[in-house]
């Protein structure tokens, strides 16, 4: 059995799910996301508790279970909290600023790099090596995290680009290691 998907959802005050068929759409006070699931899934709300329970133990079923209750929840989550990823800038002259919703990327290439900011996607820059992405929906704040990360990732001889905040970069030593 699914330890995950036979878990529980509880939902928090000022939080409203609905559930039509196979499709479940949550409300809260940041906003509103919806998401069309798999038939098989049986997906029911009991007062305050979202379940999601599986018609029989198929290959399909049995992966499908635990998937569903994670995307579910992590909607509940994101209408009431928000989800946020903080990315790390390190080299010299590497410096990131807003330009109104956007983000303005000094990257040491010869130009800036512009990231525009997608609906539902807000940047932060509380100092020039820092960046917070937030949103309400966890795997599009994921997606433009990694996509800002892949503009310039670390290097493995200096740790030079951008990182996620607590990533720890493998070092290399370089030629001057070299032995015989």
């Amino acid at each position: 059995m699914s330890r995950i998907g036979l878990m529980p959802i509880e939902i928090p005050e000022g939080v409203e799910v609905n559930i039509e068929g196979a499709k479940v759409t949550v409300k809260g006070k940041l906003g509103e996301l919806s998401q069309e699931f798999n038939k098989n899934m049986a997906i029911k709300k009991e007062e305050n508790v979202v379940t999601v329970s599986r018609p029989n133990d198929e290959r399909e079923n049995r992966s499908l279970h635990g998937l569903t209750r994670s995307l579910i929840n992590n909607m509940v989550i994101g209408v009431s909290k928000g989800f946020t990823k903080k990315l790390e800038l390190n080299g010299v002259g590497y410096r990131a600023n807003l330009k109104g919703q956007d983000l303005d990327l000094q990257l040491g290439y010869s130009h800036n790099v512009l990231v525009k900011a997608p609906e539902g996607i807000k940047f932060e820059c509380p100092s020039q090596e820092e960046i917070i992405v937030s949103g309400i929906d966890k795997q599009l704040v994921g997606e433009i995290a990694a996509n800002i990360r892949k503009k310039r990732p670390p290097e493995p001889y200096k740790g030079k680009g951008i990182k996620y905040e607590g990533e720890h970069i493998r070092r290399k030593l370089g030629k001057a290691a070299k032995t015989e």
